[in-house]
């Protein structure tokens, strides 16, 4: 059993190595993975008065700290959350920097502690993507939390600027270019990249003509500062915070910018923190991340338990590989009529329902129906929603705008002709669109800022949660924020695939260590290892 110890949140300690997860090889860690989930954050308003607290940002981009903004709750529109749950409005600047000039809304919403009596503070639930939704995260999760917290917080989450209900972008994309498979940059049967580089370019002068200045702020710095402003104007000191996916990367940040307002800092499935990548590494660790994760599809495909369910694949795990392989490559000849009229089932979008779902075991069977679909001569494969239409024009706006505003993409289309043909080589199953050309190669506005980097400096109050076989972001970009964290951070490894881990994929162990972090503030001495 792992003997746990109090973390401190008000002192900090000197940065050491991290501890290593025990039982793993590094042959083991480098071939296995973790990833992010979109999730929302969780606080709530305190009854005192919002103190004008020093905005502690160590790069402040205005001298001038604005008055605390007042919220105003109502109950939220009726939805599949819990019942209590309220929603307000957020006003915050759309350039910090000018904090008294033009304002943005953010869509703000809460669920009070059902047991004032052992309320100790307020837990933020930090959203995936970019492009993710707190307020849609707290209510599909608020009622599982509460369980678990015991009325320890009030709990609150939010829409980042861009996204839900929040002010939002738009570049006025056509349909046909707000498709997964074509956001993604799959490349052409053979690997070529040229019409990728022509939407790409074409999706960056939508975005420069028409996203204007919103579209300009939409980053992961701003939404780290639109957090302060959301504490403030709970009237909160500190915060609480549950981050997941690309989420855990903005509360690393935070962490890093504000460490004096955090209490207890849960980081689910977190990334590689290097700052001359940040979001360019995210997307080519997703090479990696599928190869790791496909072994566990495989079992499950060809196990004998499958032949009741009609689903099952293969008889050996090892056939899987090279059957869903050729399958693509003749869905890359021969597209395939799906249900959807104007929408066939070609290789790129078989791959991309590979990817999807990846992300959990609960998402096998719909893979495997298309895939016994796609086999069958006589059959239309029915598509998973998310490839059978366009995302909206906000969701992509805000999907790309951040990952190009965030840090600097090569522009050479030749750059990623040359990574495109050797990552297909290396990774098959991704085909090379981790490494391809996106839009961030051809956008018109450089980053307006550096990306944060992560250092052991600060409270040590940090606890990570990740699973070992993750198809988003592989476990050795985990171990590097781990390692950038020094002592401020302890290391919950779970041997589980699947993308985000609290409260998700299965690990009682990574529950529990969670739980526990949250409510009662204790960690594990060292990094440890979770085998259920």
């Amino acid at each position: 059993m792992p003997t746990y110890s109090s973390g401190s949140s008000d002192s900090p300690r000197s940065p050491s190595s991290p501890r290593s997860p025990r039982s793993r090889s590094p042959q083991r860690a480098r071939a296995l993975l973790l990833a992010l989930s979109a999730t929302a954050v969780a606080a709530t308003l305190a009854t005192a008065p919002a103190p004008a607290a020093a905005h502690a940002d160590a790069t402040p981009r205005s001298s001038a700290v604005p008055a605390a903004p007042t919220l105003t709750w109502r109950p939220c529109a009726p939805s599949t959350g819990p019942a209590e749950l309220e929603c307000a409005t957020l006003p915050v600047p759309l350039d910090h920097a000018d904090p008294d000039g033009p304002q943005i809304s953010l869509a703000v919403t809460r669920l009070r502690s059902e047991r004032p009596e052992a309320r100790r503070g307020t837990l933020l639930l930090i959203p995936g993507g970019p492009g993710g939704s707190g307020v849609r995260q707290l209510a599909q999760k608020g009622a599982a939390l509460r369980k678990e917290m015991a009325g320890a917080y009030d709990m609150v989450s939010f829409d980042p600027r861009g996204v839900g209900g929040s002010t939002t972008a738009s570049c006025a994309l056509e349909p046909d270019d707000r498709h997964l498979v074509t956001l993604r940059s799959w490349p052409g049967p053979d690997g070529d990249i040229a019409e990728n580089a022509a939407r790409s370019r074409r999706i960056a002068d939508a975005c420069g003509r028409h996203g204007g200045a919103v579209l300009r702020s939409l980053s992961t710095a701003n939404e780290v500062r639109d957090i302060d402003r959301f504490r403030q104007a709970l009237g909160e000191r500190k915060l609480s915070a549950w981050a997941v996916s690309y989420g855990s990367y903005v509360g690393a940040v935070y962490a890093q910018k504000y460490p004096q307002h955090t209490d207890r800092w849960l980081l689910d499935s977190t990334g590689d923190p290097d700052p001359d990548r940040v979001e360019r590494g995210w997307l080519a660790n997703i090479a990696v991340g599928a190869e790791d994760r496909f072994p566990d599809f495989a079992r499950w495909a060809a196990d004998p338990a499958r032949d009741d369910e009609g689903l099952r694949l293969a008889q050996r795990a090892a056939e899987m590989r090279p059957l869903i392989l050729a399958l693509a490559a003749k869905l890359d000849r021969e597209p395939k009529e799906s249900t959807t009229e104007g929408v066939p089932l070609t290789g790129n979008r078989l791959r991309q329902a590979l990817q999807n779902a990846l992300y959990g075991d609960s998402l096998f069977p719909e893979l495997a129906r298309l895939v016994r679909a796609a086999q069958d001569p006589a059959a239309k494969p029915v598509l998973p929603a998310v490839l059978a239409g366009p995302l909206s024009d906000q969701d992509a706006a805000v999907t790309m705008a951040v990952i190009c505003n965030d840090v600097r993409w090569p522009g050479a289309v030749s750059t990623y002709r040359r990574a495109v043909a050797e990552d297909r080589v290396r990774h098959p199953l991704t085909a090379g669109m981790p490494v391809n050309v996106t839009p961030c190669a051809f956008w018109k506005d450089q980053p307006a800022e550096k990306p944060t980097r992560i250092t052991a400096e600060g409270p040590s109050n940090i606890l990570m949660v990740q699973s070992l076989r993750d198809p988003n972001t592989p476990y050795a970009g985990a171990l590097k924020m781990r390692t950038a964290l020094g002592d401020r951070a302890r290391l919950v490894t779970a041997d589980h695939g699947g993308h985000g881990l609290y409260l998700a994929n299965g690990s009682p162990c990574a529950d529990r260590a969670a739980t526990t972090f949250l409510t009662e503030g204790r960690r594990p001495h060292e990094d440890i290892s979770c085998a259920d």
